[in-house]
């Protein structure tokens, strides 16, 4: 069970009901700042250190086990909440749909003006997490996780590196943009800390070295 249970942290439903209030900065005519703030690489380093270090198990895994988009406000899903947050300037129709605006991709610094160039990215892929926990979590359980806008686990990237990171953890994949590594990796290990999910050992060594400069 996620640990933001264990801990008296909010339950799904209050979650979900935060992910709902955070729809007011729709009001804004400009984005607000991207990918939440992580956590210190320190904080990072000992909350690492607590991980579970387990092997990976992909069996019974399925996308559809974890339901995206969901409505936050109106018309407005969880994607349309993110284009809006990551992006300078945007503007959207009645059916939330943006019609302009420019994204910058902090995995490989570049921009672009059509939505459509940009996908929502996982941090933590679905799948990533399927395999160490979560396939022990109710489908309301990975609703959440699949919608979370409070933590650093969604934000808008380049289509195209989106896909090429797939579901790989940092052993294998970290943004090709140098500057960013960091604030990836301490957003990889909060999500993770939070949610009660386990490390495979090959993802705690690159984690560790990865963080040893933060």
């Amino acid at each position: 069970m996620p640990k933001f249970y264990a801990r008296g942290r909010l339950s799904v439903l209050a979650g979900l009901t935060g992910l709902i209030a955070t729809a007011a900065l729709f009001n804004s005519p400009s984005a607000s700042a991207a990918l939440p703030t992580p956590i210190a690489g320190s904080t990072a380093r000992s909350y690492l250190s607590q991980l579970t270090v387990a092997a990976e198990d992909r069996t019974g895994y399925s996308r559809d086990k974890f339901p995206t988009w969901i409505t936050i406000e109106g018309t407005c899903n969880t994607r349309e909440y993110i284009i809006k947050r990551d992006g300078t300037n945007v503007v959207t129709n009645s059916a939330c749909t943006a019609t302009s605006g420019s994204w910058y991709s902090p995995y490989d610094g570049a921009t672009w003006t059509s939505a459509s160039d940009v996908d929502i990215d996982h941090l933590v892929p679905l799948a990533e997490a399927w395999d160490s926990g979560a396939s022990k979590w109710t489908t309301a359980q990975r609703q959440a996780f699949a919608n979370d806008v409070t933590r650093p686990q969604l934000l808008a990237v380049t289509d195209n590196v989106n896909q090429s990171k797939g579901d790989q953890d940092p052993a294998t994949w970290i943004p090709s943009r140098t500057a960013y590594d960091c604030t990836y990796v301490r957003a990889w290990v909060q999500v993770k800390y939070y949610y009660n999910l386990s490390v495979d050992p090959a993802e705690k060594t690159a984690l560790q070295k990865d963080l040893s400069g933060c």
